[in-house]
């Protein structure tokens, strides 16, 4: 588990008790992490084995009750730590390729680092440089040079599969764009982004609307994420479940699955707003009219809540997420968000059903096994209203009357991916109670 937060990255204080083989064994282990600040832009990370397949997250009663085993048996082990490779490694040259900066003193640093006890890096792999001019053209040489630098340190690598830009959040330096063929695209074709009621398009990722319309160079989105997953997995076959110990797959903006409803980047949503819908792009309209046909009610389909205030709207005076007969509680409002919810999950069961065939014969062999992992987003402020109206543009379906996280990690657990959640480290006593955040009440729940 990782956070970030505030453009800084933490360790976490982090307290997990997992039962790693039912079958085999009832030995249980205690992970406890200590917040250390490490430079701003990298993180210390935990590893730790999750809901999936075999293993499974013990209930809190569960967890108190086998205190004292935890303890005994954990006494001896070692928490592996991660450290984010900094956002901006990467520079462009004359040519407008990318290359690795400081390249000598980022050889001294992961000395340093595995010195000092660090067990592996965090790097992201970009999309939009791989793949960066033309469709099908991989380039991996970037990459096979920094991971042959981190596996010669004696490292181990989380590889984190970006198929975002963040261009946006790093205000244009050192950022990272989609690539160059998809942008050309999208300067034609701007519906291939997620639109919000305005018409504004966030271009950091692909809207799920194109997941199966073949627009991009004959292909849909699926299968350039599907086509990417597979050149990198037979790039660095050797490296995998022997370097490569996880591999995180990116299923929206940031990598998290989400949509785009608190661009903070470019200047339209700042906290703790309660930020917009973001469907109406062309195809995701298409979608919403055919699912209101087949609720009966076509009228439904025409447009998003059309009362549900704007990206910097508090909760309170906006019907939408009030109670009333036009709120998130009427019939429209059901059918509206079991519908927005629905597709953000059905683009990560594709994505993650895909990823998890590719890494199939890895997680046959212990030898060569290699943690699959999918991260959400960590949207904490107005978690103790009613509706939970942030939580709900950013596509979590989560109110005071319904779990919406149930049925996002249960389609992780169906992948056997791990859940990755940021902002662990907070506490609901940091956040200002104007705006009613609970950081802890999400991570309990979750």
């Amino acid at each position: 588990m990782a956070c970030k937060c505030g453009g800084y990255y933490y360790t976490l204080n982090a307290k997990a008790s997992f039962d790693r083989d039912l079958t085999k064994t009832r030995k249980f282990l205690l992970r406890n992490v200590s917040v250390i600040r490490m430079f701003t832009s990298g993180f210390f990370r935990s590893k730790w084995r999750s809901i999936a397949g075999k293993r499974r997250i013990l209930s809190m009663d569960a967890r108190e009750k086998s205190r004292s085993t935890i303890l005994e048996s954990s006494k001896d082990k070692r928490v592996p730590i991660f450290v984010m490779m900094p956002v901006d490694i990467f520079t462009l040259d004359a040519s407008g390729c990318p290359r690795i900066r400081k390249l000598k003193a980022l050889t001294v640093s992961l000395k340093a680092l595995k010195l000092a006890g660090v067990h592996g890096i965090g790097v992201e792999v970009w999309w939009g440089i791989v793949e960066r001019f033309s469709p099908f053209d991989y380039d991996w040489s970037l990459y096979e040079e920094l991971f042959k630098l981190i596996s010669d340190s004696g490292l181990k690598l989380h590889v984190a599969l970006s198929f975002h830009s963040n261009i946006h959040s790093t205000h244009g330096k050192g950022g990272v764009s989609l690539p160059l063929w998809i942008l050309e695209i999208g300067d034609v074709n701007k519906d291939i982004y997620y639109r919000d009621q305005q018409g504004f398009s966030n271009n950091d990722y692909l809207t799920l609307g194109v997941d199966h319309v073949p627009l991009l160079s004959g292909r849909t989105a699926l299968q350039c994420y599907e086509d990417f997953m597979l050149s990198f997995v037979n790039k660095f076959e050797s490296f995998i479940g022997t370097v490569i110990e996880e591999i995180s797959i990116g299923l929206g903006p940031s990598g998290e699955l989400r949509y785009p409803a608190h661009p903070f980047g470019d200047g339209r949503w700042k906290f703790p707003g309660i930020g917009e819908f973001q469907c109406y792009d062309k195809y995701m309209m298409e979608d919403l009219k055919m699912a209101a046909c087949q609720e009966g009610k076509p009228q439904w389909g025409d447009k998003g809540p059309q009362n549900a205030g704007c990206y910097n709207s508090l909760p309170s005076g906006v019907p939408f997420f009030e109670e009333g007969k036009e709120s998130f509680l009427s019939d429209y409002g059901r059918f509206f968000l079991e519908w927005y919810s629905g597709r953000l999950i059905c683009h990560a069961d594709a994505i993650l059903a895909k990823a998890a065939k590719i890494l199939k014969k890895y997680q046959e062999n212990e030898q060569t096994s290699v943690m699959l992992v999918a991260k959400i987003g960590g949207i904490y402020w107005w978690y103790q209203t009613l509706s939970h109206p942030a939580e709900l543009t950013a596509g979590y379906y989560n109110t005071a009357l319904r779990d919406g996280y149930d049925p996002v990690v249960s389609m992780l657990s169906r992948h056997g991916a791990a859940l990755h959640i940021p902002c662990l480290e907070m506490m609901d006593s940091e956040t200002p109670p104007t705006y009613l955040c609970s950081p802890e009440g999400l991570l309990k729940q979750a």
